[in-house]
């Protein structure tokens, strides 16, 4: 049975993240999965990140013993100091991406539906959100990619024909990479471009709750 399978570890999937952040660009990472994108970036690529608490070019997270509680990203971690950094008010960083000046950002999310509507602010069952910068980036970024688990905690589908959660952005994500597959959401569905290893795709197909349409060059997940 597919729930019983090994999936890839967080590491991987940001791994797989990083290699769709193109060189010299401004990039906002969310909590999560999504802050660990950071760690792989190929060598020679420069990537300028940027912080809705009023950071750009971010350094990497900082080491216990160099934690400066005035130097924290929007997820409240800790920061390396780094030459070129620039500090400004939480006004002016989200009018960076407002402005459309962020060329990617990488979100978490709780659910993700076949055309891309994007729903990570709030659990209703919990009855606990927040808003925080999600819908700002879901509108303003030129490019939303979700890096995320395929399912939740009890194992319910976190990919969607159409999202039962409130929505944070519609249309708004291009790009969804899980533990298990690489997906892109199109007007005619959800497309499915790469698995896992050691997957297939009625196994995906089983954990997801959207049809999945095979891309004509499936593969496996590529690193």
């Amino acid at each position: 049975m597919a729930l019983d399978k090994e999936r890839l570890p967080r590491e991987v999937v940001a791994m797989r993240v990083a290699r769709e952040l193109p060189d010299g660009g401004f990039v906002n990472l969310g909590i999560g999965i999504p802050t660990l994108v950071s760690n792989f970036i190929p060598d020679g690529s420069v990537v300028f990140y940027h912080s809705e608490s009023g950071v750009l070019n971010c350094g990497p997270l900082a080491e216990e013993d160099e934690q400066d509680i005035d130097l924290i990203n929007a997820g409240g971690q800790f920061l390396q100091m780094v030459p070129g950094m620039a500090f400004f008010s939480t006004v002016d960083g989200f009018a960076m991406i407002r402005g459309g000046h962020v060329d990617v950002t990488v979100l978490g999310a709780h659910q993700v539906s076949a055309t891309g509507d994007l729903a990570n602010w709030m659990l209703p069952e919990r009855g606990v959100g927040n808003i925080g910068g999600a819908m700002d980036l879901a509108a303003g970024a030129r490019q939303v990619i979700v890096a995320m688990e395929h399912t939740d905690r009890q194992n319910n589908a976190k990919i969607v024909q159409d999202c039962t959660y409130p929505i944070t952005g519609k249309g708004c994500v291009s790009l969804i990479v899980t533990d298990l597959a690489v997906m892109e959401p199109t007007p005619e569905g959800l497309v499915l471009k790469e698995v896992a290893p050691g997957w297939t795709v009625e196994e995906v197909q089983e954990l997801t709750a959207a049809q999945l349409l095979s891309a004509p060059d499936l593969k496996e997940y590529e690193l």
